[in-house]
C-alpha cells in the first residue's frame, strides 16, 4: 500500500516522541514494533510497506474494517457538509441514529439515547442515570470487570491494574467473585457468583442503584458466564429494585454473533452501554434505556461533542453496512470456526490452558510453570505473530491471553492462514 507523499519517521523516533511528548502510563506493544501508516479493511501496513492481518482492530473498535468505504464516504460527505453544532441545536444525523437504535437495533423496551464521545463516558453516564432514577448511591459489580478510566466507572472496575486512582470512594461499589475460576467447574463458579450477591442483598440489597456487568469479560480474559447466569442474576436484582447495566463496549455491534451479547442470555438490561465498534474508528459512544429510567435524567445536561453530526453519520452509516452484509451472522458463524481452529490447537500445545469466547470475540489462554513465565511467553507469541504478519492482541489479568477480535469481515481463509502461522509459533516453542 503505497502512501506517496508522506514522510514516516520510523518506529524508534515515534516511540521517542512519545517518551518525551506523553505520559508514563502508556504504553505500546511489542520490542521490536512497526509504525502503523495505513489500513484497508482487515489489513494494516508499516513504514516499510509490510502487510499485516489484523486480529485486534484496536481493541476492538474497527469490526466493519479500516478505511472501508461504503463507511468512509459517508463520514467525508458529512464532514464536508456540517462538522459539529452540539446539542444545543438541531441537527438530523443524531436523530435519526437515536431512531434508528431504538426501532430494530436495542432489545426489549430500550427507546432512549444519550450519546457521547467513549465507552467510559457511556458507562459513567449510566451510572448517574441509575443514581437519579433509584435515589440510592452504591454499585455493584463483577471482580476483575473493566468499565472506564473516569472516577465513578474507575470506582467500579475490578482490574487492580486499571485502578490507578489513590483516592476511590471504597464504598461506592461492592464487588462480586465473577462467574469463572480457573479451578472450579464453570457452572460451580457461576453458583457462587449467585451465592456472594445473595449474602450481600440480604444485608444491603436497598442501598444499590445499580449492577454493572461486560456479558463478556474482554480484559478480565474473555470470561463467558453460562447461559442461565444472567437470567438468574437478573431475577435477584429486580427482588431488590436494582438495575441492570449491560456494558457492551467491547462486545456490541455484532461482534458476539448478536447485535448485543447480553441477548444470549435471554434478558434486557435496564441500561445498555455501546461505544467502540458503533464508530468503526470514529469516536462515538452512548447509553440508551428505557422510557421510564431516562424520565429521571432530567437535571440539565450535554455532551459537547456527543451525537455530533459526522459521528452520527458514521454510526448510522456503520448500522447499514453490517445489516448489509449480514455481519451479526458471519460473526456467529465465522467466529466459532475461529474459536474451534484455537481450540484445535489447544489439543495439540500444552501452552494454550483455555479457549474462551464467542462469536469474533475469542481469547486462548497461555500457561507457563509461573505467572511471569506465562506472561512472557505470550509477548514471545505476539512479537513472533507480528514477525508473521499477524497483529493480535492480549489480555488477562496477568496479560496472558491472546485476544482475537478482528473486523468481522476478515475473509475465511485470513483466519486458516493466522491459524497456521500460530500452529508454526507455538511448533517452535514447543522445541526450546
Amino acid at each position: 500500500m503505497k502512501h506517496e507523499g508522506h514522510t514516516h519517521i520510523g518506529p524508534e523516533a515515534v516511540a521517542a516522541k512519545r517518551r518525551r511528548y506523553g505520559y508514563p502510563c502508556t504504553a505500546h506493544f511489542y520490542s521490536e514494533p512497526p509504525q502503523i501508516v495505513g489500513g484497508k479493511m482487515h489489513t494494516l501496513y508499516g513504514h516499510d510497506g509490510k502487510a499485516y492481518i489484523d486480529f485486534f482492530t484496536g481493541v476492538s473498535v474497527v469490526a466493519c474494517g479500516h478505511c472501508n468505504e461504503a463507511i468512509t464516504a459517508r463520514t467525508i460527505e458529512q464532514l464536508q457538509t456540517l462538522q459539529h453544532t452540539s446539542t444545543i441545536y438541531l441537527t438530523q444525523p443524531m436523530v435519526d441514529l437515536a431512531e434508528r437504535l431504538a426501532n430494530g437495533v436495542l432489545p426489549g423496551s430500550l427507546k432512549r439515547t444519550f450519546f457521547v464521545n467513549s465507552g467510559s463516558e457511556a458507562n459513567e453516564g449510566a451510572l448517574l442515570a441509575a443514581r437519579l432514577h433509584t435515589k440510592r448511591r452504591s454499585f455493584l459489580a463483577l471482580e476483575y470487570g473493566l468499565h472506564g478510566r473516569t472516577f465513578l466507572t474507575m470506582n467500579v472496575t475490578g482490574i487492580p491494574m486499571w485502578r490507578a486512582d489513590d483516592f476511590l470512594d471504597e464504598d461506592v461499589a461492592a464487588f462480586i467473585p465473577r462467574p469463572y475460576d480457573p479451578g472450579m467447574d464453570q457452572d460451580a463458579a457461576a453458583r457462587r457468583s449467585l451465592d456472594a450477591l445473595s449474602s450481600v442483598l440480604a444485608a444491603k440489597g436497598d442501598s444499590f442503584a445499580a449492577m454493572i456487568v461486560e456479558p463478556i469479560q474482554g480484559n478480565g480474559g474473555m470470561i463467558v458466564p453460562p447461559d442461565w447466569y444472567f437470567r438468574e442474576l437478573k431475577a435477584m436484582l429486580e427482588e431488590h429494585g436494582i438495575l441492570l447495566i449491560a456494558d457492551e463496549i467491547q462486545t456490541g455491534c455484532g461482534r458476539t454473533g448478536r447485535m448485543f451479547a447480553i441477548e444470549h442470555y435471554g434478558i434486557v438490561p435496564d441500561i445498555l452501554t455501546m461505544a467502540k465498534a458503533l464508530g468503526n474508528g470514529v469516536p462515538i459512544g452512548a447509553f440508551c434505556t428505557t422510557d421510564e429510567i431516562a424520565a429521571s435524567l432530567n437535571r440539565p445536561s450535554a455532551s459537547t461533542f456527543g451525537g455530533n453530526p459526522v459521528s452520527s453519520a458514521t454510526a448510522l452509516a456503520v448500522l447499514d453496512y453490517i445489516e448489509q452484509e449480514g455481519l451479526v451472522e458471519r460473526s456467529r458463524r465465522v467466529g466459532g470456526g475461529l474459536i474451534e481452529g484455537l481450540r484445535e490447537l489447544q489439543g495439540r500445545y500444552e501452552l494454550i490452558a483455555d479457549v474462551r469466547g464467542k462469536g469474533f470475540m475469542a481469547g486462548a489462554e497461555i500457561r507457563g510453570a509461573t505467572d511471569e513465565e506465562s506472561a512472557a511467553w505470550t509477548d514471545i507469541i505476539l512479537e513472533r505473530m507480528k514477525d508473521e504478519g499477524f497483529i493480535i492482541g492480549k489480555n488477562g489479568l496477568g496479560r496472558n491471553v491472546l485476544a482475537f477480535q478482528p473486523a468481522m469481515i476478515i475473509p475465511e481463509e485470513e483466519i486458516e492462514a493466522m491459524l497456521r502461522a500460530l500452529d508454526k509459533v507455538l511448533a517452535g516453542l514447543s522445541q526450546t
